[in-house]
């Protein structure tokens, strides 16, 4: 056999060598298959589109070993119902907010947000370098579930309103959807909250059922309609300054997951986290001009009331921590973590975003 054949034989087999190795490599990795509803409504193409992203990433990321089918809320479970499906094991994981069930504990609001809380970047600094993963890992436990922070809207609006809210008297008896303790906090100065899933919403507010509501911002709440039944649009949305939305999965499916899907999910879930905010900050401006134009009220709350409603927010979380030591001991954490930053972003954040708006008003 002359060297030019042999060495053609030898890269023809090299190659067929390559070949069949890559589908026994590929039929090694566990084939998997989670179900997982969601809270947020199908309509949504940012928040439930996120929860689709996430289960893309992890197809892409196992070379389609590991499948998660998405569910919005109704098909599987109700669309509040979500962190009692996954801990109960009628499902392996669940897109959804932990303060929807800070009934069960008050320590699972912190995990979504707190009003008068951490901006974005400070959240994800919170999760990721401050202690709040391992804070709230037993919270979540208590509830038959691993929590993964797989998304954040950014910074909420202060909701639709039928009327003004000129001071403090307007909030009397007003009722107002809003989930998290930016209810009960209200509900200290008159307010009577209201938690209604999504797809609930729209209908209360056209009927008078509630007399507000809010949702997230611009985007969705232009998609949900809300502008059609309520002239006024508030900001800012106090209670909700960067809530982390989370990828819920029961305990023991999450301990039998092999170590690198855990990975993988924990991946896709951080990517997911930021890639919600991103497409936010591109979509919410656009939707704010197309509401503005079209005949939406935006108003400022009163300087009285976020004053009134700050003072509320505190005195709340001291009732809260005085019957919960758990909620005592994180909050304690999570305060000292935001105290701590604040002061630097006073200097090199938020004099220079204060600067340039008034810049760019003047232009």
């Amino acid at each position: 056999m002359d060297r030019r054949r042999f060495l053609a034989r030898g890269a023809v087999g090299a190659a067929g060598a390559t070949t069949l190795a890559a589908p026994r490599l590929a039929s090694a990795q566990p084939r998997i298959r989670w179900r997982c509803p969601g809270s947020f409504p199908k309509s949504l193409d940012t928040l439930y589109g996120t929860h689709e992203h996430i289960a893309k990433r992890v197809a892409e990321m196992t070379d389609g070993a590991f499948q998660i089918q998405v569910f919005g809320p109704g098909e599987v479970v109700p669309a509040l119902q979500v962190m009692d499906a996954v801990g109960q094991g009628n499902v392996e994981c669940g897109y959804t907010s932990a303060y929807y069930y800070l009934g069960k504990d008050p320590s699972l609001a912190i995990a979504t947000c707190l009003p008068f809380g951490l901006s974005s970047r400070q959240h994800w600094a919170w999760l990721t370098h401050g202690p709040g993963r391992a804070l709230y890992a037993e919270v979540f436990r208590d509830q038959g579930v691993v929590g993964i922070p797989a998304g954040n809207t950014g910074a909420q609006m202060g909701g639709w309103f039928r009327r003004e809210i000129r001071g403090l008297d307007d909030l009397k008896g007003l009722k107002f959807r809003i989930a998290g303790f930016g209810g009960n906090v209200l509900q200290k100065l008159g307010v009577v909250p209201q938690l209604l899933g999504g797809t609930d919403v729209y209908p209360a507010l056209e009927r008078g059922v509630i007399d507000g509501a809010e949702w997230v911002g611009p985007y969705d709440d232009e998609k949900l309609g809300f502008a059609r039944v309520a002239q006024y649009y508030y900001y800012p949305g106090w209670w909700e300054y960067s809530p982390s939305i989370d990828l819920m999965v029961n305990a023991r499916a999450w301990d039998q997951l092999p170590k690198p899907y855990q990975a993988v999910l924990e991946s896709a879930c951080a990517e997911a986290w930021h890639w919600m905010a991103a497409r936010y900050d591109v979509l919410n401006p656009q939707a704010l001009r197309r509401l503005v134009g079209a005949g939406t009220q935006l108003r400022a709350f009163p300087r009285d009331v976020m004053a009134a409603c700050y003072r509320a927010a505190q005195e709340f979380y001291a009732e809260v921590g005085a019957q919960n030591p758990r909620f005592r001991r994180i909050h304690a954490e999570w305060d000292k973590f935001r105290l701590d930053l604040t002061p630097w972003f006073r200097v090199a954040e938020d004099s220079l975003a204060n600067f340039l708006a008034v810049a760019t008003a003047q232009r």
